[in-house]
């Protein structure tokens, strides 16, 4: 039985980019072994459209000295990718974590590998508050039988529309089937991390402004309606403004 996806807790640094490039995940897919293969992609998407994960590439040895599927992290990604060995299950190969990733730079997982690019094309695209997961992933070419293909995506809201098995109400997964073509679709509404970042910084600036206005309108109302005869006087905006002129 393959291991379960591991789905990373989503972090939430600065904001991502707002319409990822098409991410080529076909390092992962490696048709030319020969015997069963196994591929685990798990995804966590972040509010600020940032990406965290796990990638599992992994045969069944045909021989003592065969490691498997080994992946190279691009020197660009070095800081958010760690590649490591992988055996479990009787499988041999690589899994790759990754963290902290914004959408443009998934695409270049695409070169962990040479071999089989253009297999695995995705797309996150956000359009306002929407973000949508296309895809396409060409099988054709690898083995039919004891393949096991499973990519699975965690979403920081609930997923409106989608194609794969619901998991939950934000987890989606896909199992992709050998020898095939099939489609990825998901949708997926949260606020988008340009509006959220300037509403926090406006409701800043408009609670300082009003609380400034606020003393000042209290400054005023008491330079307005002096005290009571007999009452203890303070020291009102305009009389503490002249004193402070004078001892310049």
């Amino acid at each position: 039985m393959p291991d379960a996806p591991v789905l990373p807790s989503p972090r939430t640094p600065r904001l991502g980019a707002r319409v990822a490039a098409a991410v080529l995940l076909a390092a992962l897919l490696v048709p030319v072994l020969a015997g069963c293969l196994r591929v685990q992609v798990s995804m966590g998407v972040s509010s600020n459209d940032r990406v965290s994960g796990r990638i599992v590439a992994a045969v069944v040895p045909t021989e003592p000295n065969d490691k498997g599927p080994q992946l190279k992290a691009p020197d660009s990604l070095a800081a958010k990718v760690r590649v490591e060995s992988y055996s479990q299950d009787g499988y041999v190969g690589s899994q790759v974590f990754f963290e902290d990733m914004s959408f443009g730079e998934i695409s270049q997982l695409g070169q962990l590998s040479e071999q089989t690019q253009g297999m695995f094309q995705l797309q996150f695209q956000r359009a306002g508050d929407l973000v949508s997961l296309n895809g396409r992933v060409d099988l054709k070419s690898v083995p039919p039988h004891g393949s096991d293909v499973q990519f699975t995506v965690a979403f920081p809201a609930r997923v409106a529309k989608t194609n794969g098995n619901r998991e939950g109400d934000n987890i989606v997964s896909w199992k992709l089937p050998a020898g095939d073509v099939s489609t990825v679709r998901a949708e997926v509404s949260y606020a988008d991390p340009n509006t959220r970042s300037f509403a926090g910084w406006a409701g800043i600036v408009g609670g300082i402004t009003l609380a400034v206005a606020a003393v000042i309108a209290a400054l005023a109302y008491m330079d307005r309606n002096p005290p009571a005869p007999g009452a203890p006087t303070g020291l009102s905006w305009s009389r503490w403004w002249k004193s402070v002129k004078q001892n310049r």
